[in-house]
């Protein structure tokens, strides 16, 4: 089992930025993928960035390809996400998600263990 914690979202001018982060229990973190999802009202949830169990490997949406980079520090079971020039479309709730298998995944379905969620709002 691993559990999931987020942080770090809040209310942010457009073009500001803010780091997510996931904590997560266990003691294999490093054998997890971990990606981060958005989902905003009315919309379906959206894959934002994920990364492999070791970091080498990270995969990112286009939307936010340049703005956002993923990242992860096993030793303190978490992972980040540094988000930049944000933008308004960037309003959601971003939740973090954990699976066992080596490589980062896309589809939020291949995820087992997900968080509580945390608002990402961004005002223009």
């Amino acid at each position: 089992q691993v559990q999931l914690i987020e942080s770090g979202g809040g209310l942010v001018q457009a073009g500001g930025s803010l780091r997510l982060s996931c904590a997560a229990s266990g003691r294999t973190f490093s054998s997890y993928a971990t990606g981060w999802f958005r989902q905003a009202p009315g919309k379906e949830r959206a894959f934002v960035a994920a990364i492999s169990g070791s970091g080498i490997t990270s995969l990112y949406a286009d939307s936010v390809k340049g703005r956002f980079t993923i990242s992860r520090v096993n030793a303190k079971n978490t992972v980040y996400l540094q988000m930049n020039s944000l933008k308004p479309e960037d309003t959601a709730v971003y939740y973090c998600a954990a699976a066992y298998f080596s490589r980062p995944k896309v589809a939020g379905a291949e995820y087992d263990y997900w968080g509580q969620g945390t608002q990402v709002t961004v005002s223009s």
